[in-house]
């Protein structure tokens, strides 16, 4: 079966989609990442869609599900290189994408995702010093 690699940097995961994708592609990714996020204790998740032209609904709830399974799990997510196309597509079916953090880049996502990561770790430090 198809698979998109999930990387681990650290604390942190990368998923960097290169090809279409569909729905059993999609589930498959959201099964890996959280996987991922469970074995390794991650604290941050970077998904790259830059290649992808084209989304429908079900991808866009699958990059929602896959940021919202991700909080549950103690990890945060950045969806980075969305293209313009993409992001109108979303919005003209309703999916502005609640609660899921983009970026225009890799880079800007890495910020962000560090930025969270240490903002968490810092407020768990502060909530175990105040009992």
């Amino acid at each position: 079966m198809e698979r998109i690699p999930v990387l681990r940097m650290g604390p942190l995961l990368l998923v960097t989609i290169q090809v279409d994708m569909h729905d059993k592609l999609a589930l498959q990714l959201q099964d890996d990442i959280t996987q991922r996020i469970a074995d390794f204790g991650s604290t941050g998740v970077l998904i790259d869609i830059s290649s992808l032209e084209v989304v429908d609904s079900f991808i866009g709830r699958m990059l929602a599900n896959i940021a919202a399974m991700s909080r549950v799990l103690g990890a945060e997510a950045v969806v980075v290189g969305m293209q313009p196309a993409v992001a109108i597509t979303l919005v003209e079916l309703g999916m502005s994408l609640p609660g899921v953090r983009t970026a225009l880049s890799v880079e800007a996502g890495m910020e962000l995702l560090i930025g969270a990561v240490s903002r968490a770790a810092h407020g768990s430090e502060d909530e175990r010093s105040q009992t």
